[in-house]
């Protein structure tokens, strides 16, 4: 009878703190707080703010595939991961900190708008060091799907943690115009100096078991190059495109929503929150029984069916309620299987061509799918115009065109990208009998190089 494989309580614990604490300061920086900071506190023009992201998003999208193509051939006693999440780890919180403090440079626009961006640039780099390896440990830390999806369990529930918690501390603790920054600046210090901390020993508690002599991989275009011609890869980004701009979309058009319309918002999210718990149990439990391929197809169908229902009935109660469940499940799925088809795609990929590249495929997927964010911001803003959706009317005044509009802005794209990615399900290859023997044969591999 085969072992089960197993990853220790302890090393999902450290995993999941140190992305969960990465994610935390990246939300604070990317996720407005820098942008307030700068503009509204320290004085720099918004005309400005706006060309530092633009020159930043450029930046933003290729670090991805170059970091990933560095690390995939990096060779250490730690492995390839880890050297560059223990001590990026200490450089990371310290241009953290150092974002939040004037630098000797001085005050004018010129050089607020250089620390701005050099600040961006540096804290970027540091964090797609440390997230994009803390992202693939756990394809190399276990090799069955039932083994990482005892991971991306406990991920998920410190993902919530992760992006709650900018939206609650940076309202109660940023400083306000003429305000001292002081109590504001201690505690990023405090934030700063523990994410440090917890990164940095998190790297003692897990450890890469699988990989590979990348000494003789492809460079770096041959190897984007290669991930693009993955048939399995390009299903997946089908998918992960999709999850990446419903994601977007969701968290833009709910303001909205609950404006024009009295859903009770605690029903709705309570509602959406048991979908979700009831989704994580439902997917662990299909996954062993179905595989990954036919529950990613039930969970997009799934949500499809949710944003279908809230279109044509979430004025309603009961309905939006019943609506929000089945996107539940669905938003459930997206944060649990998408990672669990991910490694079976770079599985796949080691199985081809012999050497494993989680950094390379990561890269790619973040070059392809970050798009999705700006796409999904400008989408919902143009569809709710096209019906006529007045930014000067109170909340609540709309004419029924306009608020029919923020439904349909809000749940129609995600609707048919749900669609689309169950159709594009049907091309994935890595199911049935010969993907088991494939994986059966990639496990004796890893064994005979004494990475198990």
């Amino acid at each position: 009878m085969k072992k089960e494989e197993h990853v220790s309580i302890s090393s999902k614990f450290w995993l999941c703190s140190a992305d969960c604490l990465c994610g935390t300061l990246s939300g604070l920086i990317t996720g407005g707080g820098m942008t307030y900071f700068y503009t509204k506190y320290l004085g720099l023009d918004e005309g400005l703010a706006s060309i530092v992201w633009i020159i930043f998003a450029a930046w933003n999208a290729l670090n991805d595939p170059l970091f990933g193509y560095i690390s995939d051939r990096t060779k250490s006693k730690l492995g390839r991961r880890i050297p560059y999440i223990r001590y990026g780890a200490l450089l990371y919180g310290l241009i953290f900190i150092l974002s939040w403090f004037l630098w000797p440079f001085g005050g004018s626009q010129v050089a607020l708008f250089m620390q701005m961006l050099l600040s961006l640039f540096f804290f970027d780099t540091f964090y797609t060091a440390i997230a994009t390896s803390l992202y693939v440990l756990p394809y190399t830390m276990a090799e069955s799907n039932q083994a990482r999806s005892g991971i991306f369990v406990w991920k998920i529930f410190f993902s919530l943690l992760s992006l709650g918690a900018p939206l609650v501390l940076f309202p109660l603790v940023r400083p306000d115009v003429g305000e001292s920054a002081g109590h504001f600046q201690a505690i990023m210090i405090v934030l700063g100096v523990v994410t440090t901390l917890v990164i940095f020993f998190s790297t003692f508690f897990y450890k890469e078991k699988y990989t590979s002599d990348a000494t003789d991989a492809p460079r770096l275009w041959e190897s984007i190059c290669q991930c693009l011609k993955n048939r399995a890869f390009l299903v997946y980004e089908v998918v992960s495109f999709t999850v990446i701009f419903v994601q977007t979309i969701l968290m833009q058009g709910v303001i909205y929503y609950f404006d024009e319309f009295t859903v009770p918002m605690s029903f709705a999210y309570a509602s959406l929150g048991v979908g979700a718990v009831c989704g994580i149990i439902l997917w662990m439990k299909s996954m062993g029984k179905v595989g990954v391929a036919r529950c990613i197809t039930m969970m997009s169908l799934a949500f499809a069916a949710g944003a279908l229902l809230v279109i044509f009935a979430g004025q309603y109660v009961i309905p939006a309620m019943i609506a929000f469940f089945i996107i539940g499940l669905g938003f459930s799925g997206g944060m649990y299987l998408v990672p669990l088809m991910n490694g079976e795609v770079i599985d796949y990929d080691e199985a081809k061509t012999g050497f494993r590249r989680e950094g390379m495929y990561a890269g790619v997927n973040s070059l392809i799918t970050k798009p999705a964010i700006s796409f999904a911001n400008a989408a919902f803003v143009m569809m709710i115009g096209w019906f006529g959706y007045d930014n000067a009317v109170k909340a609540g005044a709309q004419d029924a065109m306009a608020k029919f509009g923020v439904k349909v802005a809000w749940m129609a794209l995600p609707a048919l990208f749900f669609i689309l990615s169950a159709i594009a399900m049907k091309a994935y290859p890595l199911a049935g009998k010969e993907w088991e023997k494939m994986k059966e044969e990639l496990s004796r591999k890893h064994k005979a190089r004494g990475k198990q």
